[in-house]
C-alpha cells in the first residue's frame, strides 16, 4: 500500500510540477509510450496496447482534474486508483523481464520525487 501511495504522489508530483516548469504542457500519451517502447524494448504491438493505456489515463485523469475544481485533495483521491489500475494494464502487457523493469523506472522516479530532482526526463 505505501508503495502504491508512493506512486500516486509521484505522479500527481510530476504533473505539478510540469504544469508549473512547463506552462502545463505534459507528455502526450503517445510520447509516454514511446519512451517506455525506448526503455523497455517494447515491440509494436506492445506500444500501440501501452498507448491506448495512456491515453484512458489521460481522459479519467482530465476528468478527475475538472471534478476537483482546484481541490488538491480530492485531485489526489481520485488519481490513486487511476495510477494503480494504470500500473497494473502496463505490467499485464509486458514480458516478465520488462515488468521487473518497469518497476525499476517507477521507483527510481520516485526516489527522484523524494529528493526533489524531478521526474519527467527519464
Amino acid at each position: 500500500m505505501k508503495k502504491f501511495l508512493l506512486v500516486c504522489c509521484f505522479l500527481i508530483g510530476i504533473t505539478a510540477v510540469s504544469r508549473a516548469q512547463g506552462g502545463g504542457q505534459r507528455r502526450t500519451p503517445e510520447e509516454q509510450a514511446k519512451q517506455l517502447q525506448t526503455q523497455l524494448k517494447l515491440n509494436d504491438d506492445q506500444t500501440t496496447k501501452i498507448t491506448a493505456i495512456f491515453q484512458a489515463q489521460a481522459t479519467k485523469r482530465d476528468s478527475v482534474r475538472t471534478a476537483a475544481n482546484g481541490d488538491r485533495q480530492a485531485m489526489m483521491q481520485g488519481m490513486m486508483p487511476i495510477m494503480q489500475d494504470t500500473n497494473n494494464k502496463i505490467k499485464a502487457v509486458l514480458t516478465p523481464d520488462q515488468a521487473i523493469a518497469y518497476d525499476k523506472i517507477v521507483q527510481e522516479r520516485m526516489e527522484r520525487m523524494r529528493n526533489g530532482g524531478g521526474g519527467g526526463n527519464n
